[in-house]
């Protein structure tokens, strides 16, 4: 039987996997994109950080969840 795009989206092996590359990749993109910020101690800009991480989420979660449905 075919899952369904949101079933995939929300499975927990999905959502596991996306955050740990959450981590993993926003982590980096923070540290490219603001690292000089941090360094200097400058004002830092929350939301900015925050899409460094929602960023790989998503195209995680996307990805494979696309991937389980072609699949079925």
């Amino acid at each position: 039987m075919k899952k369904g795009f949101f079933q995939a989206y929300t499975d927990r092996a999905v959502v596991m996997r996306a955050l740990r590359i959450a981590v993993i990749v926003g982590t980096i993109l923070a540290a490219i994109n603001h690292g000089d910020v941090f360094l200097s101690g400058g004002e830092i800009i929350w939301w900015k950080i925050i899409l460094s991480y929602f960023v790989p989420y998503g195209v995680s979660t996307y990805s494979s969840a696309a991937q389980r449905v072609s699949k079925g």
